[in-house]
């Protein structure tokens, strides 16, 4: 109250100004007239100084209560329109609009501010009722179509206008660039050049933001030594425009000396710079720029650190990186840009690692919806031949599914098979197919791949649990019911009879599996194979298959046949198959301890004593 009353004893109290009604624009010397008279008496009125003083909402809305209606003027509504809509209170602003009872020019900008085309269709039908608009008037409507988004009304309205000024063609220039018509807007401002107008500051920024987009350096180079020649001055938002129009153009040596010639020292250009060495390949000037003393005042936001954290990946200075992440905590810039360049540099740091490494940033661009970069970080696998595990499968098949590409899908199903993951391998794998064909809308496959999952979890359960018997008559009823065993299957089924003596059975389904079904035999269907003559004591025939084996055969295939020589006490086969592992994997320290309990087995005890002291010393 005692900040109004000052305002009352400084200021000559005026007479209570008439509204600003109606429009009556007879000639447009007789409009600036009026609205002259009036704005120069609302700047005099105290509830206009008072609102004027406020700087955000609750300053506005203390005002409004040392008023107390004291805003019943059309001029100062328009006032509050405007600080509203400034504050962000966008359905307040509105909500007062509604309230003003006539148009005048101070609406039009409102519905400009608010971009409310449709109050602004109203106000332009309701100034063609009344009066045919003069150039001034034009102008103003020029603006309001333009930036609400209305183009090809503006553009008529601008063509209408005889005598157009530098105002009325950047109105339209600017409706262009924001609203992505750069091309428009530039060929706009060549005509504008042949009309001999001149721009203004205004008009340039608009059309330097037209050449960034259109990556137009050398017509932006124009316009900048236009500005120069012409005496515009070169404020801080001007300033950043040429500086973003330079690095966008990748003129970066340029943008540069724009940086030293000019001491603008503010986050917007001292980000764009940063931003700009990032993009183009200059890591370790990113990183200088930003460690620059003479910016240390400058507070990074969220687009400087993402950027510096994808210089440090780029030139693998992951011990920054960690502390430009430190930084961004202690600020609190913390968003998702940050998070992914950080993820992204560590990604970098590990990507010729391991595929446990990799598949725990597989699985997070997987679980937060990064499909596209689950793919390329896959391809960068298989070109560092980097084999990929179910975990890779699973996040695979997860990111076609958020994708929804069935191409690509069905693609990775066919991988998966070829590199040995199928339903049979993993019960998650089953999921994430299931999930894949269901989210593409292919019902057939995905009931294929359930009943799949469903007969392989039943023959494996049976499987582990011993019983050969009902793994063998599960296996003929999927049959019957032309359901196509997998090689995982046959793989149960193998081991069942191993484990259960039936050596007859055996070959029979490995010799089914490679004729009928015409699959070529892996490792592990040998390796059963093995395993079921060397445990029913058919040693000699057990180590001629492995001699006949059409692969080279790996340590699994010795250790199944060293077991069988173990459980018949044939220490001799033993030794040679012990002796083939120690040739396959010499630095497996495992097998001399094989060779030294075999020994122990038949009474060489200075032999077990020879290989103890071998694997000590890590021979």
């Amino acid at each position: 109250m005692r900040l109004f009353s000052l305002l009352h004893r400084k200021i000559n109290r005026p007479t209570v100004s008439k509204p600003y009604s109606q429009f009556t624009i007879s000639t447009s010397a007789q409009f600036h007239n009026t609205e002259f008279n009036s704005i120069q008496s609302i700047s005099e009125n105290p509830t206009f100084c008072l609102l004027n003083l406020c700087r955000s909402i609750s300053s506005l809305q203390n005002t409004l209560l040392i008023v107390d209606g004291g805003t019943d003027d059309p001029l100062l509504k328009t006032k509050l329109v405007g600080m509203y809509g400034l504050f962000g209170y966008v359905n307040k602003a509105r909500l007062l609009f509604d309230e003003i009872p006539h148009p005048d020019f101070g609406s039009c900008k409102a519905c400009t501010k608010l971009r409310d085309l449709s109050e602004g269709r109203k106000l332009h039908c309701c100034i063609l009722q009344i009066c045919s608009p003069d150039s001034f008037v034009l102008t103003v409507l020029v603006d309001m179509h333009a930036k609400c988004g209305e183009l090809n009304t503006a553009r008529k309205m601008f063509e209408r206008i005889p005598d157009r000024n530098v105002v009325c063609w950047t109105s339209m220039i600017v409706g262009y660039v924001q609203k992505k018509c750069a091309k428009e807007g530039l060929l706009l401002f060549n005509h504008m050049r042949d009309c001999l107008v001149e721009a203004n500051a205004y008009t340039s920024g608009s059309i330097i933001s037209a050449c960034a987009k259109l990556g137009a350096l050398h017509q932006g180079k124009w316009v900048h030594g236009n500005v120069i020649k012409n005496g515009i001055v070169m404020n801080p938002y001007l300033f950043t425009l040429i500086l973003d129009m330079y690095v966008k153009c990748g003129a970066i040596k340029d943008a540069r000396s724009i940086l030293d010639e000019f001491h603008i020292i503010d986050l917007v250009s001292w980000t764009a710079m940063i931003v700009g060495y990032a993009q183009n390949g200059f890591a370790e000037e990113a990183l200088l720029l930003f460690i620059d003393k003479k910016w240390q005042d400058v507070c990074p936001n969220s687009v400087t650190l993402a950027s510096v954290l994808s210089a440090c990946a780029r030139s693998e200075n992951l011990c920054m990186g960690s502390l430009v992440h430190d930084l961004g905590l202690k600020l609190g810039q913390d968003d998702a840009n940050v998070m992914n360049a950080l993820v992204d540099m560590f990604r970098q740091s590990i990507i010729d690692k391991d595929v446990v490494s990799l598949n725990s940033i597989i699985s997070g661009y997987s679980q937060n919806g990064y499909s596209h970069k689950v793919l390329r970080l896959f391809n960068r696998m298989r070109s560092n031949r980097v084999p990929p595990d179910p975990v890779t499968i699973v996040a695979l098949l997860s990111a076609c599914a958020s994708l929804g590409d069935f191409r690509i899908g069905s693609s990775f199903h066919a991988y998966s098979i070829k590199e040995g993951f199928s339903v049979s391998t993993s019960v998650y794998i089953g999921t994430s197919l299931l999930n894949l064909y269901a989210t593409c809308g292919d019902a057939e496959y995905a009931r294929a791949v359930f009943d799949d999952m469903a007969w392989s979890a039943m023959i494996g359960g049976y499987g582990r649990q011993g019983d050969s018997n009902e793994c063998i008559e599960l296996f003929d009823k999927m049959v019957k019911e032309n359901m196509g065993p997998t090689d995982i299957i046959f793989t149960t089924i193998l081991s069942a009879c191993s484990h259960s003596g039936m050596i007859n059975e055996g070959w029979r389904y490995f010799g089914r599996m490679c004729e009928y079904y015409d699959y070529t035999s892996s490792m592990r269907h040998y390796v059963c194979m093995v395993d079921l003559l060397a445990r029913s004591g058919r040693l000699e025939e057990s180590l001629e298959f492995i001699e006949n084996m059409p692969i080279e055969p790996d340590c699994a295939v010795f250790g199944s046949f060293l077991h069988g020589c173990g459980v018949h006490s044939r220490f001799d086969l033993g030794d040679l198959a012990v002796r083939k592992m120690l040739e396959l994997s010499p630095d497996d320290p495992g097998h001399y301890m094989l060779m030294s309990n075999l020994n122990a087995c038949r009474g060489g005890w200075g032999q077990v004593g020879h290989f103890r002291d071998l694997m000590n010393s890590g021979v």
